[in-house]
Parts: structure tokens; C-alpha cells; sequence
């Protein structure tokens, strides 16, 4: 087991999404994951029911338990609903300026449940993203954070790096929205900008795949991979998760974060 991540996100009662997600992916790829809940939500693979909120110095003590003892090497963040949890998170990487942090913008829940605050979104977009190593939106997520429709994968790119341009030193915009049998991603770094497609799986099991994706990287920076080689690998345990799922639920169905597992493991 190599790679410490603290995640700060919401619990999904489910176990498809959420932190839930987070720490299986973590630990399928090997690395050890800790938390610290943002919220708790009453949800399933129809819907996001309810949302109880954690305070936010609740938030950040459990930030400072787990870094004063066991440290880490990446934070990742999911669910962040208020702007004060935002602010409490951006204090703590202000201080500690050489911990990367992968951003996960979690807005809207799979079922379309607003899980972002509009108070939150301008706390998120001024002063926790430039802070982010990596920035993770989805089409719909980069659409609020610039202001503007992103309608192909020419506009895909040219958000990449309007949204680099906002403090992000990477970003990963997610092209699952996208319309057609292609998906594509686009990773804007320093470097410029490398698309990533693959043919889409048909299937309505993709609950938590923002959150599994945005871990999975997470794990692999802990583990000191290159940025573009965690991507990959992360988007490669992805699409076999998406792939192998369960088939549980009768709405937005979870996917199979064990498929690392050996089959001798298995019953």
C-alpha cells in the first residue's frame, strides 16, 4: 500500500458515489485513503433525497487530525455545498502550498440534484481552484464555471484552457455529457492540450464515476506518477469499473470498484 489521500466530500448512503467512491478507488489502485466528511446525503441510484451539512470547523478538524498525524500527499475534494467549507479548505492549502490537490467541482448529483450552493460557486471558483493541481469538470460543471456552452470538442479544449487560466495548473474537462457513441476528454496543462477518446459503453451504470475518475488520479499523484500517466491509468480503471458493474439499483447504477481484486480473492 503506497499513497496517503485525504478526501473532503459528501457520504453517499448508496456507495456509488461520494466519499464512499473515493476510498474504494483509492484502495483498489493500492493507496490508503482518509477522510473528512463535507456532508451526509440520503440518496440512492434514483436520486438524491436529502442533504445534512457538516459545520465547517467540523470539516476542517478532521482536516488537521488526519494531516497533524498521518499526513498525506494528496488532498482530493468531491461534495463542497457552502462556501465557508470551501474557505476553511483553501486556508489549509494555503498552508501548505507544496500538497497537490485535485478538485473535483461536484455541482449537480446524477439525478440532477443541485448538490452546490450559488453562494458556493464563486468561493469554489476564486479561491479554492487556484489552488488546484488538478481541476476534474464535467461539461456541465465548466459551462458554471465559465459562463458560456461548451458544444464540441473544439470547445472542449478552448475551455481547458480558459479554465487553466483561472488558477488551475491542469485540467481534465470530462466530455461524458457529450452526445454521441465517441468520448472524449481533454487534459489542458503547461504543456498544451492532449484529447483522450474512447468508444462510450452503453450502460446506465455511471454513478460516482466523476468521484471514482478524480480518486483514481488522486492515488496515482500520491504514488508519484506523472500527471498524464495517472490520468491514463485512472481513466483506464474507469472504464473497467464501468464496464464490470453489478448491475444494483433500478436508476443510475454503481460500478464496480473492486475489479482489481485477484480472483482468488473472490467468492
Amino acid at each position: 500500500m503506497r499513497g496517503r489521500v485525504l478526501i473532503v466530500a459528501g457520504s453517499d448512503s448508496g456507495g456509488g458515489a461520494g466519499i464512499q467512491a473515493d476510498i474504494k478507488a483509492v484502495t483498489a489502485l493500492d493507496g490508503f485513503a482518509m477522510t473528512a466528511l463535507s456532508a451526509l446525503t440520503v440518496q440512492n441510484t434514483l436520486g438524491v433525497r436529502d442533504v445534512m451539512p457538516v459545520p465547517a470547523p467540523f470539516v476542517a478538524a478532521q482536516m488537521h487530525a488526519v494531516l497533524d498525524d498521518l499526513g498525506a500527499d494528496v488532498i482530493k475534494t468531491g461534495m463542497l455545498d457552502r462556501a465557508e467549507v470551501i474557505d476553511v479548505i483553501a486556508a489549509i492549502c494555503a498552508d501548505r502550498p507544496g500538497l497537490p490537490l485535485v478538485l473535483d467541482p461536484v455541482m449537480v448529483a446524477k439525478g440532477g440534484a443541485p448538490l452546490l450552493q450559488a453562494s458556493a460557486l464563486e468561493a469554489l471558483r476564486g479561491r479554492l481552484l487556484p489552488h488546484a493541481t488538478l481541476l476534474t469538470p464535467n461539461i456541465p460543471e465548466a459551462e458554471s464555471l465559465l459562463g458560456e456552452t461548451i458544444v464540441d470538442v473544439a470547445a472542449m479544449e478552448r475551455a481547458a484552457v480558459a479554465l487553466r487560466a483561472l488558477g488551475a495548473r491542469a485540467v481534465l474537462l470530462k466530455g461524458g455529457h457529450m452526445a454521441g457513441d465517441a468520448l472524449t476528454d481533454v487534459l489542458a496543462t503547461q504543456h498544451g492540450v492532449r484529447t483522450f477518446t474512447d468508444q462510450r459503453i452503453a450502460t446506465r451504470h455511471t454513478h460516482g464515476t466523476g468521484c471514482t475518475l478524480a480518486s483514481a488520479i488522486a492515488t496515482g499523484l500520491a504514488q508519484g506518477l506523472a500527471l498524464e500517466a495517472a490520468v491514463i491509468r485512472g481513466r483506464r480503471y474507469l472504464r473497467a469499473a464501468i464496464a464490470e458493474a453489478p448491475g444494483y439499483g433500478g436508476g443510475a447504477g454503481p460500478i464496480n470498484h473492486a475489479v482489481t481484486v485477484e480472483a482468488q480473492w473472490r467468492v
